[in-house]
């Protein structure tokens, strides 16, 4: 991690208050406030995962993990961002070198002056792009979901590539279509206000789209062999597994609020009738119990496989293994469904006051099953480890 930054977990502890009071702001706009998101890039936050030599400060997986933990635990919303602008910026390993200084350069007006851009977008292939010669490529497309869309500065989607000769072959051969990650500016795209969501309201997750755009040689890689130009630990771990683990830690964060929440009201509520708190009550107690240690223990799973798969990483024992990559989706997987369930036990043990939009609880019920929805951390990846667990042959660029 680099020096020059701010340790990510103390930052974002500091931030923490201040976030969570502003919430409720954060959901009436359907987006994060410009000025938050220029302060959580002052910090590193939205650049977790950037590479050192592009002026990133390249956190420790488990780290940053916890950074955006800390964050989502705030406000959903903001972990989300967050962890968006983060993995995105792990693209610059895999840019040119050239092409990723120019990409992260500082800005030099306006907000987020100084440091690295926001960058952020969708991976998925929803593009089309045409080969344009030694100049690049020309794209169109729109992609949904691009989360935090509104405060970057560059801008990603994934597109297939349109077949010159060689990949027509290919296609009646069998072979899988070129796939490839397209970085381009914000102010070549058109932003559609299409986010009106049930959870995760904040997040500004409309669609982004551009319409035949000239994207430079250098500024796009491929998402289906692609391999990192940045040869240390972070890049060892995969694109789309950072990118699991990402949307777990915001759930578990999520999930960590929610227990937090439920532990505040219980000590104050006495339901109608009753003269115990919810906190006196056996069945309240025995189910925070379980939440708590449901929790811990997905945690517990996820900082375990992170840990091993760090550890071949920065020993230089050489790629991760299939079955690393396996263990980091399966850890994920679980977290988020865990973290899932144990909102929605707290929101249940509250009864009616978290009904109200007032409440925070309602608010973390809402954000953690959108979360859920993510397709990373279904039930598809659940089947992909299954066929590893079990001996199959598997495609690694599905984990």
């Amino acid at each position: 991690m680099s020096a020059s930054w701010p340790d990510p977990v103390a930052a974002a502890a500091l931030r923490s208050a201040d976030i969570a009071a502003r919430a409720p702001e954060i959901e009436a706009a359907r987006r994060l406030p410009a000025d938050l998101a220029a302060s959580l890039s002052a910090d590193g936050l939205m650049h977790l995962f950037l590479p050192a030599a592009c002026g990133g400060p390249e956190v420790p997986p488990a780290h940053a993990l916890a950074a955006i933990r800390a964050l989502a635990q705030a406000d959903g919303a903001t972990g989300w961002c967050a962890m968006i602008a983060s993995t995105s910026a792990l693209t610059a390993a895999y840019l040119p070198p050239d092409a990723a200084a120019r990409i992260f350069a500082p800005a030099t007006g306006g907000p987020g002056a100084g440091g690295p851009p926001i960058v952020g977008g969708v991976y998925a292939p929803f593009g089309r792009a045409r080969p344009d010669g030694a100049a690049g490529h020309r794209l169109t497309g729109r992609w949904p979901w691009a989360s935090g869309s509104a405060n970057c500065r560059w801008l990603l989607g994934g597109a297939l590539v349109a077949p010159d000769d060689r990949q027509a072959r290919d296609a009646s051969a069998g072979r899988r279509p070129e796939m490839r990650l397209f970085l381009f500016p914000a102010d070549q795209a058109r932003l559609h206000d299409t986010w009106d969501a049930a959870g995760l309201c904040g997040t500004g997750s409309g669609d982004i789209e551009v319409a035949d755009i000239a994207v430079p040689a250098g500024h796009s890689l491929s998402l289906t062999g692609g391999r990192p130009m940045v040869d240390t630990p972070l890049y060892a771990f995969p694109i789309f597994g950072l990118l699991a683990l990402g949307v777990a830690s915001v759930a578990m964060g999520i999930a960590a609020g929610a227990l937090a929440d439920l532990k505040a009201l219980a000590q104050a509520k006495r339901p109608q009738g009753s003269r115990r708190s919810l906190a006196e009550r056996p069945h309240v107690q025995a189910e925070v119990a379980a939440c708590e240690a449901e929790w811990q223990a997905a945690l517990a799973l996820i900082e375990a496989v992170v840990a091993e798969a760090w550890d071949t990483a920065e020993t230089g024992a050489g790629e991760l293994t299939v079955d690393h990559r396996a263990r980091l989706r399966l850890a994920a997987v679980h977290a988020t469904g865990t973290a899932e369930a144990v909102t929605g036990r707290m929101y249940r043990l509250a009864g009616g006051n978290a009904v109200f939009r007032s409440h925070p609880l309602q608010r973390r019920l809402r954000d953690v099953n959108t979360a859920t929805q993510h397709v990373m951390v279904t039930q598809p990846v659940l089947e992909t480890v299954g066929r590893v667990l079990l001996g199959q042959e598997v495609d690694v660029a599905e984990l």
